[in-house]
């Protein structure tokens, strides 16, 4: 019997489906997974043992919460946890439970965006928020950034022009704390200086705020929400400091952009089971897991950086971040990030290229972004060495490795 054909039948517009990897990944440098050696196994199992025993019957519900909203123990958890590390002080009536942060995202470009709208955001940023804007029709525009985060003289220079053509930006898409993918901080005073800029041009700012958790720099500047809460919309996850695989995000947001966005929400509620282990675990744990994490993301840093510097030497330039899962490295204008990006894969290395990173991804071209967290220390400096090794077969660069010069794999 013949296959029905349905391909012709799918509308229009859908994303292209990748081929399949040469080889199934076993150094995983792309996407933002976690380290497995964080999660907590056991306590998690305890954790859910007494939900499930506890909180069984209340499964039979679609909602555990009002609506949507989420299971207020974990809400009163978030409350908590905002409170302590980014300076933010809201009920729970203020805090919308999502699946994961990408969800979150959704549920803002739903509500605000409409096929041609201005949606300002940092010239390199999260590809995962890019494609979603994107797919709602918005036009992406640029703003400059430095080593220091989004600088305001650019998004103030982009405001005007915008101005001066009619045009009002929707919103600005931003990730003020450990950005994704540079890994810079807006400092506090740049943090007030565009709260102010945004206030005079009645721009609401949409914060990313999903790596603050995993911070590990002296302290980090409050949240743009807990320096104005009125013209901010607040998202962030618990992929980073606790599990990817959970898909627990969240939005702080005034109650009437809350009201409207669980209206939009598809999927009858987060998974309340999750929310109630996740819940019971944090709600006596999360300072010590947090500075866990903290610690140990820190060191894997370090390992990254390290064999960069052996590996790539002075042809990749990259700044050592105070947070977060990732270097972004900056190789020579000559060199495509691309390049190698096929090699690596018949080798099972993945990472990711600067163009998907970039709002006009020619400005990515020469970069590439490396996640430390998921790979062991060992397979860091192998994929390091792999790709720096491959990267000169394709480029030319790096010519060396830790003071000794480097030859293709054919002429050994």
């Amino acid at each position: 019997m013949s296959e029905f054909a349905y391909k012709h039948l799918f509308r229009d517009g859908l994303p292209a489906v990748p081929p399949p990897p040469p080889v199934e990944p076993r150094i995983v440098m792309d996407s933002g997974h976690n380290a497995p050696e964080l999660i907590p196994s056991a306590d998690l199992a305890a954790a859910a043992q007494r939900v499930i025993l506890r909180e069984g019957p209340s499964l039979a519900r679609y909602f555990i919460g009002p609506l949507a909203f989420g299971h207020e123990g974990l809400r009163h958890v978030l409350a908590g946890m905002v409170r302590d590390s980014r300076g933010i002080d809201v009920g729970i009536g203020n805090i919308l439970v999502t699946s994961g942060s990408g969800q979150a995202i959704d549920l803002v470009d739903w509500l605000f965006i409409k096929p041609g709208d201005v949606v300002l955001v940092e010239e390199f940023a999260y590809q995962g928020a890019m494609n979603r804007m994107r797919r709602e029709g918005a036009r992406l525009l640029p703003v400059a950034m430095d080593g220091s985060g989004m600088r305001i003289d650019a998004l103030e220079r982009q405001l005007e022009r915008l101005a001066a053509d009619g045009i009002r930006p929707k919103f600005l898409y931003t990730v003020p704390t450990v950005q994704n993918p540079t890994g810079t901080v807006l400092p506090l005073d740049r943090r007030k200086a565009l709260l102010d800029l945004a206030r005079r041009h009645h721009l609401p700012i949409v914060e990313d705020d999903c790596y603050a958790d995993v911070f590990w720099g002296e302290k980090a500047p409050p949240a743009l929400y807990a320096l104005s809460p009125s013209q901010v919309i607040y998202l962030s996850t618990l992929s980073k400091s606790f599990a990817p695989a959970v898909r627990l995000g969240y939005i702080i947001a005034d109650p009437a952009v809350l009201d409207q966005a669980v209206q939009m929400k598809r999927d009858a509620g987060t998974p309340a089971l999750d929310q109630m282990i996740v819940a019971e675990y944090l709600s006596t744990s999360y300072r010590g897991h947090i500075a866990q994490v903290r610690e140990r993301l820190h060191h894997k840093m370090k390992v990254m950086a390290e064999a960069v510097r052996r590996e790539f030497g002075v042809s990749a330039e990259f700044s050592e971040p105070d947070g977060g899962i990732f270097l972004w490295l900056k190789l020579p204008d000559t060199v495509d990030g691309k390049s190698f990006f096929a090699a690596a894969a018949r080798e099972a290395i993945t990472y990711n290229t600067g163009q998907e990173w970039s709002v006009e991804p020619q400005n990515g071209r020469s970069h590439i972004r490396l996640c430390f967290a998921l790979s062991s220390e060992d397979e860091i400096r192998e994929g390091v060495a792999r790709l720096a090794q491959l990267c000169f077969e394709a480029n030319g660069v790096p010519a060396r490795r830790d003071n000794l010069s480097r030859t293709s794999e054919a002429a050994r």
